[in-house]
């Protein structure tokens, strides 16, 4: 197994030390969530760096890459919702996508076709991880500046109508980039 395909599932493994901290009591918790998910959002930057650079691209690289992401993100997603700070329609919305392309990726590996991450598929990821490091600096802060002065409660519900405007966008991008796979790949449904 080659370095970037190693580094996709150490993204995986990852996601459970993530939740693991999102979720524990010990008062550093949620910045040490912040720590590992910018490390397992890292791992998917520089696998793909390390795969072209060094001719490494590889199909499982090409089939697994995107499911460690779906994995990383929707983990931080279903926390969010169970924390109530985004609405549970847009995360069923994402899984529903996520559902789809991955029925659509089955049926090209049927098909002998392995379909690789396009140009709206990484846009929707970087929305999501964009919108999952908001939500955790706005939980780190949260925690820790609770009682400062500039915390009010018209501030808080700011934040929260960011987070929410945030997950708009990110379910019109993951609903895009939807649409753009499904376009590129119809010749699969013959």
């Amino acid at each position: 197994m080659n370095l970037p395909n190693k580094l996709t599932l150490l993204r995986i493994a990852l996601t459970f030390v993530f939740m693991f901290f999102l979720f524990t009591y010990w008062q550093y918790g949620k910045i040490a969530a912040l720590i590992v998910f910018a490390l397992a959002s890292f791992t998917d930057y520089i696998d793909g760096k390390i795969a072209k650079s060094r001719g490494l691209i590889s199909d499982f690289g090409k089939f697994m890459d995107p499911i460690a992401d779906k994995i990383l993100i929707l983990a931080a997603f279903l926390a969010f919702v169970e924390m109530k700070l985004i609405p549970a329609w847009a995360v069923v919305v994402i899984i529903f996508r996520e559902f789809v392309i991955l029925g659509l990726r089955v049926l090209g590996i049927i098909k002998g076709h392995i379909i690789a991450a396009s140009r709206a598929g990484k846009h929707k990821t970087v929305s999501q991880i964009v919108t999952v490091f908001f939500v955790l600096i706005y939980l780190v802060i949260r925690q820790y500046a609770k009682d400062a002065a500039f915390w009010t409660e018209r501030f808080d519900a700011f934040t929260k109508n960011a987070i929410f405007a945030l997950m708009l966008i990110t379910v019109a991008l993951t609903l895009i980039s939807g649409a753009s796979y499904i376009s590129k790949n119809r010749r699969l449904f013959k």
